[in-house]
């Protein structure tokens, strides 16, 4: 007997920034499974249970959830932003790849959601408005050296780039190694907007040139955005200015 399977994201925090969807697979699914400050989000019933679990506890948390899920349980994996985005979509979807055969008959439906970079932007204004990149600076699951690679060639293609996990205990330096990369490919006066905590009370914005970037000011519930050599700033006098990449550029056809 196969249940259904949830994997929804709560978004960047703020409630009214979850999706429809993702409440009423809130409301249908009796059995929950992420990590324990995403979970804190939700509004439960006292019929519905929580079985929190370590931030890197993904693939032991996908194949929990899957494993519940192929006994006719209504499971919900639940993430912070998007789902698919850095998160828990993938895991789950590993897990069924390498799992057993029942796993891949369970109903599995994923559900998008608001992504930080997506919150940090509309707070800013709009960097991300033309051709863009996300990149994850953890190093748990690649190679820094690659991690390298790829902020130089989203650069050097002029890509707008959102970085994710920017920084942590076990890793303080390689927001400040990007920072420094980076100015050897952009303009001194690139803006560079600190997203911390979109959306909710604690909410952080700030914006500084690529040439000041003070990467101490993040932390890992940050979202930073990079914005390419075409990215502007308005200044709007007694109001926060506005950040934004131009849909066309030289040499396009409008």
């Amino acid at each position: 007997m196969s249940g259904r399977l949830f994997v929804i994201g709560t978004g960047p925090g703020n409630p009214e920034q979850m999706t429809p969807e993702a409440l009423a697979a809130i409301d249908a699914a009796t059995d929950f499974f992420g990590y324990g400050p995403y979970l804190d989000r939700l509004q439960l019933r006292h019929d519905q249970l929580r079985h929190a679990s370590d931030n890197r506890e993904e693939l032991d948390r996908a194949g929990a959830a899957l494993a519940m899920a192929a006994d006719g349980a209504r499971v919900c994996v639940v993430s912070g932003g998007d789902p698919g985005v850095f998160a828990m979509a993938a895991a789950v979807c590993e897990a069924i790849e390498n799992g057993p055969a029942a796993w891949r008959a369970v109903d599995l439906t994923i559900l998008p959601g608001i992504t930080a970079m997506l919150a940090v932007a509309a707070r800013a204004g709009a960097p991300l408005g033309h051709d863009f990149c996300a990149i994850s600076l953890s190093d748990n699951l690649k190679p820094w050296d690659i991690i390298e690679n790829r902020l130089e060639a989203a650069a050097k293609a002029g890509f707008v780039i959102a970085l994710y996990n920017p920084i942590s205990r076990a890793r303080p330096w390689q927001l400040g190694d990007a920072f420094k990369l980076l100015r050897g490919h952009l303009p001194a006066a690139t803006p560079v907007i600190f997203g911390r905590a979109a959306g909710r009370p604690d909410e952080r914005i700030a914006v500084q040139p690529l040439s000041e970037a003070d990467a101490s000011i993040a932390d890992m519930a940050t979202c930073v955005i990079i914005g390419s050599a075409e990215t502007r700033i308005v200044k709007r006098p007694g109001r926060l200015d506005l950040v934004y990449t131009p849909r066309f550029m030289a040499g396009g056809n409008r």
